[in-house]
């Protein structure tokens, strides 16, 4: 081996390596464009049967099939938007945000309520507090002055969901319209020799999925139903909206109810802000709490176990172990793509590797 020979795999290795990190930068400026197309993905996906049904059973034209399935898709999305506006409304008053004065007298009287409850000497709860007054705290922080920011970053954000609501949207559009759209781009860098073996897991991958988002939201809607109840009893506004919310959060496996149980508690409490805590506010907090603990219960032992068991044919175990290690491997955002990354990977090994001993054992439900 020469030097020449030497030199030119030395150039050979730091072009390469260059590419790599050349690839990893473009990625990386493109990232918002990846989010969109799997974000789009994912909304292709769960209105997919729905076109399907359209063409099949009331024979509609694909076009046409399509176009109702994005605007029912888009309807229902607007549709929880408007749900929101009298939440925040509600609550804007409830706390009072521009009434200052009247703020501070209700954490006044929530402080002594809950002082008087707990039977401890305000003394006492001075000194655990370090004998700073918490509602001052609170109201001293609240500067109106932040307003403009916060209207300018408010138009921000809204701007940039406007582009990417947009952008989603149209790329859904075609990703229904032409199913073998995202599997010619696939295709395009895959040999010759696999093309067969890859079409079928896109296939199949696509199927797994649709039943898993689709069980999903059905599994999102059993909660809603459990929590809406729950609010109905308990006599809180806007229940259907709080519902909605805190049944969304179990999105997250694991990590998204607890968030849902605190907003839920919180908002309860912020809905009965002024009354007196041990007749109202507290008892209302603990029936919340048994229905979150009721909702949670039916989710974990019966909702969960069998849409996965149908939807992704894997046991509820293996995908206990999943969902725990991509967490922690890639934290909140590996929690919610472990199912469906897990799956994918299930039938790619399946397609290519169905003589190994371990993949047999692991797609044997596929």
């Amino acid at each position: 081996m020469n030097a020449k020979t030497i030199s030119q795999g030395i150039l050979r290795s730091v072009g390469i390596i260059l590419g790599i990190v050349l690839l990893l930068y473009f990625l990386w400026m493109i990232q918002s464009v990846i989010a969109y197309l799997a974000i789009a993905a994912v909304t292709a996906l769960i209105g997919r049967p729905v076109v399907f049904f359209l063409r099949r059973k009331l024979k509609l034209p694909n076009t046409l099939a399509v176009i109702i399935t994005m605007v029912l898709m888009v309807s229902v999305l607007a549709g929880i938007i408007a749900l929101f506006v009298p939440l925040l409304t509600e609550q804007g008053k409830n706390l009072s945000l521009l009434d200052i004065d009247q703020l501070k007298l209700n954490l006044d009287s929530l402080h002594d309520q809950i002082v008087s409850f707990i039977g401890t000497a305000p003394n006492v709860v001075d000194e655990i507090i370090e004998e700073t007054d918490f509602e001052k705290t609170i109201v001293d922080s609240l500067n109106i002055g932040f307003i403009p920011n916060f209207l300018n970053s408010f138009l921000d954000v809204l701007s940039t969901a406007s582009i990417g609501l947009f952008s989603v949207l149209f790329i859904s559009f075609f990703f229904l319209k032409d199913s073998n759209l995202l599997q010619s781009g696939i295709l395009a860098f895959v040999s010759s020799d696999s093309e067969k073996r890859t079409v079928h897991s896109i296939d199949k991958i696509n199927n797994l999925l649709s039943r898993y988002f689709v069980g999903l939201l059905l599994q999102i809607f059993i909660l809603f139903v459990i929590y809406t109840i729950t609010l109905f009893i308990v006599g809180i506004e806007n229940a259907i909206v709080i519902a909605f919310l805190c049944a969304l959060f179990n999105i997250i496996p694991y990590i998204g109810p607890i968030i849902g149980a605190v907003i839920m508690v919180v908002l309860t409490m912020t809905s009965n802000l002024g009354m007196d805590f041990s007749t109202v506010i507290l008892p209302k907090a603990g029936y919340v709490l048994i229905g979150l603990a009721v909702g949670q219960l039916i989710d974990n032992f019966f909702s969960q176990p069998l849409i996965f068991s149908n939807s992704v044919k894997s046991h509820p175990l293996e995908i206990f172990l999943i969902i725990i290690i991509a967490g922690l491997l890639f934290g909140v955002v590996g929690m919610v793509v472990a199912v469906p990354g897990y799956t994918a990977i299930k039938v790619i090994l399946k397609e290519f590797l169905s003589e190994n001993k371990l993949v047999k054992s692991l797609t044997k439900s596929l």
